[in-house]
């Protein structure tokens, strides 16, 4: 794989274009930003449009819109996942060729139902068509895990460790359907940009492992990870777009930005323009999050 040649800090804002901009994604979006200019570095902005089903015609650009009136603008050209299909492909062939991918028969019913009969969580792939589908047509592709812990170090979450093979199995790199798997795509983007920091939502956390095997069998770095506290709906849910989110209030950026940032256990800033809300909130952050 080609790999982009990082610089001291290079983050990352991707949003998936399945909706409008919201509450809980702003807050990833400012704390990647503010970090990223903390460090002094690069900020990137990757649209995440790899799964035409669920994705809205003209949300990315929508989101873009919204992010440019919030101040946000992306470092060097926004990058579109639906023009990296090769890059995907050679990440995929860069694996297979070292033995760490597989083709699997089995549709997500059977999946579960193995998993809960040999005492699994119902998510986790037992490894069935590890040694072959037996002639049943292939469904998937599958990465290979290991048995091996995998632990990082979250700059607010401290340590974490998981054992993918044992609490996830082996994960889909390709859909059943034909279309990559978020984990492939993300991940092979991470390290052709170069990304040296990773600061998201919390959700995100127990992905993290499995996307450090890739990494290290794709032969990138392992960034560093800083996982956000969750904005939640009034069930206590992640607040997100499936789960209804409203978009942001185009009329009232000044308190969106506000709200975000509190969330985020600051005080209110009571800035009188959006440039003068970043002039405040980023020595503030430094403080904070600078080293």
């Amino acid at each position: 794989m080609s790999h982009a040649t990082p610089s001291t800090y290079r983050g990352r804002f991707a949003p998936s274009p399945t909706g409008a901009l919201h509450a809980g994604s702003l807050v990833a979006a400012m704390a990647s930003f503010l970090d990223a200019r903390a460090h002094d570095g690069v900020w990137l902005i990757r649209i995440e449009d790899i799964d035409p089903p669920r994705d809205i015609p003209g949300a990315g650009e929508a989101i873009l819109d919204t992010l440019f009136r919030l101040g946000l603008t992306s470092d060097e050209p926004v990058i579109w996942q639906h023009d990296r299909y090769d890059a995907y492909e050679a990440a995929l062939a860069h694996l297979n060729a070292q033995g760490l991918v597989y083709g699997c028969a089995c549709s997500r019913r059977e999946v579960a139902a193995l998993a809960v009969a040999l005492g699994l969580a119902p998510s986790v792939y037992p490894g069935t068509c590890r040694e072959g589908t037996h002639g049943r047509p292939v469904r998937a592709i599958r990465f290979r895990t290991t048995a091996d812990p995998i632990t990082f170090t979250d700059r607010l979450c401290g340590v974490y460790t998981q054992n993918v093979e044992r609490e996830v199995g082996d994960f889909v790199l390709k859909r059943a359907d034909g279309l990559w798997a978020y984990q492939l795509a993300a991940i092979t983007d991470d390290i052709e940009a170069g990304i040296t920091d990773v600061v998201r939502g919390a959700d995100l956390l127990d992905n993290t492992p499995r996307q450090i095997a890739l990494i290290r069998t794709l032969g990138g770095t392992v960034p560093r990870y800083c996982h956000l506290p969750l904005v939640l709906n009034h069930d206590g849910q992640k607040l997100s777009k499936q789960q209804g989110a409203t978009p942001l209030n185009p009329d009232d950026l000044m308190g969106e930005l506000e709200r975000a940032w509190t969330h985020l256990g600051f005080p209110t800033l009571g800035a009188d323009s959006i440039a003068a809300f970043w002039r405040t909130a980023l020595p503030l952050w430094q403080a904070r999050f600078g080293q």
